[in-house]
């Protein structure tokens, strides 16, 4: 197997981050990003904040009950994704490998760099190091022969840090590992693992690969080679998005169709600007209802030709809207989808009328 050189770059409670950067009388203190109403959610915490169990997509009032001198923040995203584009303006400079994974990491492949580096570990420490000066925030960067390893080596030494998982290490390290810690495994297979007495990539690793599809099905192959520090995905700059959604939850239930519409109006036009913004088109819509009671309903549909205006979009969405039951019932959340994306400027092949002469 060929040995790359890759980092992960881990931007350090990134949102929150940038609230006590740029307002000095938040520094020190518990911060959340997010808004502090009963159906609120914390989008980011600072490390002040976390130290009380305080974390992303925690409800706002669970985390006033665990922090009562929590700061809420409201987001400013446009700030962040300058920042954000900031930042990867600097790692283009190493080199045209970067997976930008979210606003706040990214895999960087510096197997050949622009800089003919030898060390991925200086080019991390350098990197983390501009990052410091141009933007005054911390990065954490985690540096490995693999995607995997690299985003495990990251949150070794959160915040503010750096770990590198040498190939002679990983087997061993992969053993200690909590199986929460490994890629893939979220929190509802992490615990039905731990009722097996499955805890460690060590217990892991005493399986066997039929076993392991037999658990997970053809994702098993990917844990099976994962616990062993195999991981043979490459680095890919071009990221395609391939779904956009928008959805909001309201502080008070929506119990009239007049409100719903109304609703569902703001939320097309959120989402067509984004779709306008990323120039792509789509060919499946989603809508997603939850009502006060938390039973959550979706509506999807394909169409052809894709949806590519405005008026497109809530022909379809209307009419899924239509298809769910609302009467009698407050409704908590909605939210909009669109899938299955294409260029804006990729025409479909279209199908031609020959005229045949018998």
């Amino acid at each position: 197997m060929d040995i790359r050189k890759i980092i992960h770059i881990d931007m350090d409670a990134f949102y929150a981050s940038i609230e006590q950067r740029d307002f000095p009388e938040l520094r020190g203190k518990p911060v959340a990003v997010g808004r502090a109403v009963p159906r609120g959610v914390v989008a980011a915490a600072s490390y002040e904040a976390r130290q009380y169990g305080v974390h992303s997509a925690m409800p706002s009032v669970v985390a006033q009950r665990k922090c009562p001198q929590l700061i809420f923040r409201p987001h400013r995203f446009a700030v962040y994704e300058a920042v954000s584009q900031q930042i990867r303006s600097i790692f283009r400079e190493y080199t045209d490998l970067v997976e930008p994974l979210s606003l706040d990491e990214a895999y960087l492949d510096v197997t050949a760099n622009k800089k003919n580096m030898l060390s991925a570990t200086h080019i991390a420490m350098e990197i983390r190091e501009r990052i410091r000066a141009e933007t005054r925030l911390t990065a954490s960067a985690g540096i490995s022969y693999n995607k995997l390893l690299a985003k495990i080596a990251s949150d070794m030494k959160k915040p503010d840090g750096l770990f590198v998982i040498e190939p002679h290490q990983a087997i061993d390290l992969l053993k200690q590992l909590a199986v929460g810690k490994i890629h893939g495994i979220g929190k509802v297979t992490g615990e039905k693992l731990r009722q097996s007495g499955i805890n460690t990539g060590g217990d892991l690793q005493a399986l066997s690969l039929d076993t392991m599809i037999r658990m997970f099905g053809k994702q098993g192959i990917f844990f099976y080679d994962a616990v062993r520090g195999i991981d043979r995905r490459p680095v890919e700059p071009e990221w395609i998005r391939k779904s956009v959604s928008v959805e909001n939850t309201f502080e008070q239930d929506l119990t009239s169709r007049f409100a719903v519409i109304t609703e569902l109006y703001r939320l097309e036009k959120r989402l067509f600007a984004e779709m306008e913004r990323i120039e792509r088109v789509a060919r499946t819509v989603t809508l997603k209802v939850r009502f006060n009671d938390f039973l959550t309903l979706t509506r999807s549909r394909t169409v052809h030709p894709p949806v590519d205006t405005y008026q497109a979009l809530q022909t379809v969405s209307r009419s899924l809207l239509n298809e769910v039951p609302t009467e009698g019932k407050g409704i908590r959340l909605l939210g909009i989808g669109l899938s299955n994306l294409k260029d804006l400027h990729c025409t479909e092949p279209q199908q031609l009328e020959l005229e045949l002469n018998w």
